[in-house]
């Protein structure tokens, strides 16, 4: 008996569809000016991401696992890493203007200055990892709560219990 292709609904191949005229619509008007410049910008993306920033955020997540790790904290990594993710999103996108390396031409543009986006940066970044503590806090209990449980564990597990 042969398998049956897993299609899906009606609704989702019209959703797919759709995505797929949409995303060539996209890509026709988008290449239409100077396609060698965005498929220069698209290959120097993915090279700058999977050559420098992929290593580089792996290597901080795993020295932040290893230090949360090795004081007993593993459930905190989660509470962490969020926010991190998101403070450096935010970075990502707007560091030209939180470096300030385009102050003229913001000003020029918009006629307003470009020298309060580090500070909401920062203001933005201590409220995700503010939130995140709170959250924290009001989730995981005490670290001193979580060796005495531990400690009752191994003891019970060593002798059994008194009505054997």
């Amino acid at each position: 008996m042969p398998r049956r292709v897993p299609v899906g609904s009606p609704f989702q191949l019209l959703l797919l569809t759709c995505s797929f005229a949409l995303a060539g619509y996209a890509g026709t008007r988008l290449l239409a000016g100077d396609w060698f410049g965005v498929a220069l910008w698209i290959v120097a993306a993915a090279l700058l991401h999977d050559l420098v920033l992929l290593p580089l955020y792996a290597v901080l997540d795993r020295a932040v696992v290893r230090g949360l790790d090795a004081g007993g904290r593993r459930a905190w990594v989660p509470y962490v890493r969020v926010p991190a993710l998101l403070s450096g999103l935010l970075l990502l996108v707007w560091f030209p203007l939180i470096l300030g390396l385009v102050d003229r031409r913001y000003r020029s543009a918009t006629a307003l200055s470009a020298d309060v986006f580090l500070g909401r940066w920062l203001l933005v970044t201590a409220v995700l990892f503010g939130g995140s503590a709170l959250l924290l806090a009001m989730r995981v209990p005490p670290l001193g709560r979580i060796r005495e449980r531990g400690k009752v564990r191994r003891a019970t597990k060593r002798r059994p219990p008194a009505a054997h």
